[in-house]
């Protein structure tokens, strides 16, 4: 034990991840490092492409011949999938097979590392025998689930899919007779890969309970742990302050819907349409207005059915919490989510938020305390559940619901002391 106290003394974190600040994996894996730097762990992140000056942040394409190599092996993997979907582009960035990669098992940030945590590795970062030389130096591999990849075939989500649970083939994100059946391919190398040793963390419990269910995890340990968010920066902020720095109206009552890419369809943007359609029928165009948040496809907003103010996409964090505070709700009508840090960054500055009940959604939402959980993919009930929370004659009251959520729940100390926890028994059984 003695041995033990002093590794946990020094203990050293490896984060992995593709991207230092792009996707919401990215912008986890960049608040875990801050709240454990913050309470004396050294955390180091190994990224493909790095966009910052953070001295904790290495890259592994430092110079461009690096980049242009990184480059072409993204390409290669999807050039793999797009041939063997018969040239077919459709859902070519909802599966992934890991063929190409970078061996990373002798960089010296590995090395140093006493906890290797990955993240969201695909795209070229990481290949599946990359990831298996990690496993065999060794060292505990913590393995946040962003999403589903690790558990099934090739698919990132799988709907209803549930091959998964006992063997991947013809997955369904594919065309329906592929030139090469990428998604078994990849299942059965995944199947010759040990992750008995590797403990993955669940951001929302639907998405460890999923993963539980793959035949390819069947021995593999779980537990779940929330991403962090930084209260003292997601916080309220006057409306008026808010709504000022958009020049947006004061007086309007303002509906949020935001993501990286508003086209993605798993996003649900054709429900949210529809439910501005119901929504007509109780408010005028000059009463109710949309704000869209995100990458816009051309003709989203001639779609909806009130006036919309597009922002577009918002890097620097002190317009995003503006964003949140001009809106009334922030409605999310996906398909399938793990743990949106949209609705945690919304609810830290007040905002009610309105989605279906499906993934690790209704684990955040509260049904009518600090939101509405709409029935799946229910139209009529998601434009109900906008009308409960823009009509509530205690707004104050829920907004105070909302912060109070993510403060007993999602706080980075409180998330932090789990994960030092977690990082703390993985040591001491490797080391006592």
């Amino acid at each position: 034990m003695e041995l033990f106290m002093q590794r946990f003394d020094i203990m050293k974190i490896l984060i992995l991840n593709t991207s230092e600040q792009t996707g919401g994996a990215a912008v986890a894996a960049n608040r875990l490092m801050h709240v454990l730097q913050n309470v004396n762990v050294e955390v180091k992140m190994l990224v493909h492409d790095k966009t910052t000056k953070n001295q904790s942040v290495v890259a592994l394409n430092e110079s461009f011949v690096k980049q242009m190599i990184s480059f072409i092996r993204f390409l290669w993997e999807r050039l793999v999938i797009f041939i063997c979907n018969l040239f077919n582009r459709k859902n070519l960035f909802q599966v992934s097979i890991a063929n190409t990669g970078i061996d990373i098992s002798d960089h010296p940030l590995v090395r140093e590392a006493d906890i290797i945590h990955l993240h969201w590795i695909n795209q070229g970062f990481l290949s599946l025998n990359d990831i298996q030389k990690l496993i065999a130096i060794g060292k505990p591999i913590v393995w946040t689930l962003h999403d589903l990849w690790p558990a099934t075939g090739i698919c990132h989500y799988p709907d209803k899919c549930i091959k998964y649970r006992k063997e991947c083939y013809r997955c369904p994100m594919m065309v329906k007779y592929p030139l090469w059946d990428l998604a078994k391919q990849t299942f059965h190398h995944k199947l010759k890969m040990d992750f008995s040793r590797v403990t993955f963390v669940g951001c929302s419990q639907w998405i460890a309970s999923k993963a539980k269910e793959s035949a390819l995890l069947q021995d593999a340990n779980f537990t779940s742990i929330p991403n962090p968010i930084d209260t003292s920066v997601f916080k309220t902020v006057e409306k008026k302050i808010a709504r000022e720095h958009f020049n947006l109206p004061l007086e309007k009552k303002m509906i949020l819907f935001a993501a990286a890419k508003l086209s993605d369809t798993r996003k649900g943007a054709k429900y949210f349409i529809e439910a501005c359609n119901i929504l007509k029928q109780y408010y005028s165009n000059g009463e109710l207005e949309i704000i869209l948040m995100g990458n816009c496809p051309e003709g989203l907003d001639s779609l909806l059915s009130f006036k919309v103010n597009a922002l577009g996409y918002i890097s620097d964090v002190e317009s995003i919490v503006k964003a949140y505070n001009c809106a009334d709700m922030f409605v999310i009508p996906s398909l399938e989510d793990n743990l949106p840090n949209t609705i945690m960054e919304a609810m830290a500055c007040g905002v009610p938020c309105v989605g279906f009940n499906t993934g690790g959604i209704p684990e955040m939402i509260d049904h009518c305390e600090n939101g509405y959980v709409a029935d799946y993919m229910d139209v009529a009930d998601l434009a109900k559940g906008i009308r409960w929370v823009l009509d509530y004659k205690y707004p104050c009251a829920l907004a105070e619901n909302c912060v109070t959520k993510v403060q007993n729940n999602y706080m980075e100390r409180i998330v932090a002391g789990k994960y030092i926890i977690l990082y703390e028994n993985l040591l001491q059984r490797g080391y006592c």
